[in-house]
């Protein structure tokens, strides 16, 4: 088959439940799972997928009301905190028992271990699997450097796959690069299928060759099988070099990897979810909705990128679905930091403090995840609090450089008047991602924040614009810049060439205000109303309305 179930079974052993999960889904999609002559590969496949899911959720709560999601929380530490206790005194007495009473206990209930998935051998007690567990009780609490010292003291040759997938988080965290690195390859080394290794390697810019180099060649001593490099095997090959695009911030390469592979696996989640992520990133709004939705469909219990599914939802001012999305997540698993992240969505124009507090909360469940900084950054500074989101865009921008960090930090440091700050930034972004638009259009709005800055943003806005066509930010910067300068015919005619393909209300509201200061009131009143048909009630603002009204009075 495509993708190998015993790789899946593996997985599963040794407990590295969202790798498996995610091979899972690739094998559920597998055009071999889904063959007609074929159903008990459909079911048997099924079946695998939903054990990855069963490990996975074991031990999540569905508790709805604030309240108790705080006391869920709370519980879920303090039970972090009993096994962590209690395993650092297994090993406070493991160490006073003397050597031969060890070894003849060992012995005589190793029977008792052997059923234990965990076991390394027939051990009363393994000295290294209860570093591990204290290690990992540490990071739950996120205590990572207490965590890393306890992984430090288990030795090289002792440690196994779930150890060394720790471990090279461990270094991440800490900023080890090249530790991270060299564990993260052993690991590949180990098993090609472990996915979020192969993630982890192209984040810390590992090249695409440098990982499938890493893929197993011939037989090992264990008998594992070689990993399969034709036809068949190609496409972890292709999930590798996709995930490298995304690292690289390549992401129109990203996108057309996956969605390849989404020909090759259709209805594959985390394909859809991956896809929807990116598109989400580089400003596809409505196709990311699409695909969040339809993966949705095919899994009403996913949570991961539902903050991201969130935000688009608020972009589009579409509640009523947010609302459902919101509490469809509180009854999945609470504990989750998209979950947190998605609650500060749905909050920020009811209570913004209340809003913030859920981004920071998401935030301490998870120190890397990246939408709760962005978040928490973006509410900072329309809160008026810009020193403080600086930080949290800068945050996110050192977990992964992507465009909407760079955003934030820039728009943060005009905020603030530290043009030189942010003319920094912007290059840095522009260099990150030297094909991107967006980028283009960054160094564009520093250079405008300024009056002699102006011909230099110009050139900026239009090289965007030669860089993506379609990019309807850029083209309504420049045409600030032509209103600005007085230049209202060429405002009118760049802003009209998009009125075909690429029409939303903020196109039209730009016209109708071009229109209007050149005392054109019919047709500023016509785009006015053109733009209210694309808005919906709860996103009308007053000064849109307001216009229209002065307008109306003008022309009567």
């Amino acid at each position: 088959m495509e993708v190998p179930k015993d790789q899946i079974a593996t997985l599963l052993e040794h407990g590295i439940y969202n790798s498996a999960q995610i091979l899972g889904c690739f094998l559920v999609s597998s055009p071999a799972a889904n063959a007609e002559s074929a159903p008990h590969l459909k079911t048997e496949s099924l079946v695998l997928l939903g054990d990855c899911f069963f490990r996975e959720r074991e031990y999540r709560r569905a508790i709805v009301r604030d309240c108790a999601i705080s006391f869920s929380l709370l519980l879920m530490q303090l039970e972090t905190i009993a096994y962590f206790h209690t395993y650092k005194q297994a090993l406070q007495y493991y160490k006073m028992i003397p050597k031969q009473n060890t070894t003849s206990s060992r012995s005589s209930l190793s029977s008792n271990r052997s059923s234990s998935p965990n076991s390394c051998n027939g051990s009363v007690i393994n000295e290294n699997e209860v570093k591990f567990k204290i290690a990992s009780s540490h990071c739950f609490l996120n205590e990572n450097k207490a965590a890393l010292v306890e992984m430090e003291g288990i030795p090289s040759k002792a440690r196994n796959l779930p150890m060394n997938l720790l471990l090279g988080k461990l270094y991440r965290i800490s900023r080890h690069s090249r530790a991270a690195v060299a564990i993260y390859k052993e690991c590949i080394r180990h098993c090609p299928y472990l996915l979020e290794a192969i993630t982890a390697l192209a984040e810390l810019g590992s090249t695409a060759k440098d990982i499938i180099s890493l893929f197993p060649q011939t037989p090992n001593r264990s008998a594992r099988a070689p990993f399969d490099h034709t036809d068949s095997g190609r496409w972890l090959q292709r999930y590798v070099e996709a995930q490298c695009c995304m690292a690289s911030n390549d992401y129109k390469g990203g996108l057309e990897l996956f969605a390849d592979l989404l020909q090759r696996f259709p209805n594959n989640t985390h394909l859809l979810l991956e896809m929807a992520k990116i598109e989400a990133i580089i400003g596809k709004n409505e196709e990311a909705i699409m695909n969040f939705e339809k993966a949705r469909s095919i899994d009403p219990y996913i949570i991961t990128y539902m903050d991201e599914y969130a935000m688009l939802l608020k972009l589009k001012s579409d509640y009523l679905k947010m609302n459902k999305l919101v509490h469809d997540l509180l009854n999945i698993d609470p504990a989750r930091p998209e979950v947190f992240v998605a609650l500060s969505v749905l909050w920020e124009r009811k209570d913004e403090k209340k809003s913030l507090q859920y981004a920071e909360q998401s935030i301490r469940i998870d120190e890397r995840h990246i939408p709760g900084y962005i978040m928490k950054g973006t509410l900072l500074l329309t809160m008026k609090r810009a020193e403080a989101a600086v930080p949290a865009f800068r945050a996110a921008q050192e977990l992964r450089p992507d465009i909407r960090s760079y955003q934030g930090l820039v728009h943060t440091y005009l905020a603030l008047s530290k043009i030189k700050e942010a003319l920094y930034a912007s290059r840095e972004a522009m260099k990150a991602m030297p094909q991107s638009a967006k980028a283009l259009k960054l160094v564009g709005d520093v250079h405008a924040s300024n009056s002699g800055g102006r011909e230099k943003a110009k050139k900026f806005y239009e090289s965007a614009l030669r860089l993506e066509p379609g990019y309807l930010g850029a083209a309504l910067a420049l045409a600030e810049l032509h209103v600005i300068e007085g230049r209202n015919g060429d405002a009118v005619s760049l802003l009209e060439r998009y009125l075909k393909d690429w029409a939303d209300d903020s196109l039209h509201v730009k016209l109708a205000q071009v229109f209007a200061a050149t005392n054109m009131l019919q047709e500023a009143l016509s785009h006015y109303q053109a733009a209210l048909r694309f808005i919906s009630i709860s996103k009308i603002s007053f000064k849109v309305l307001l216009l229209k009204n002065l307008i109306w009075h003008q022309l009567d």
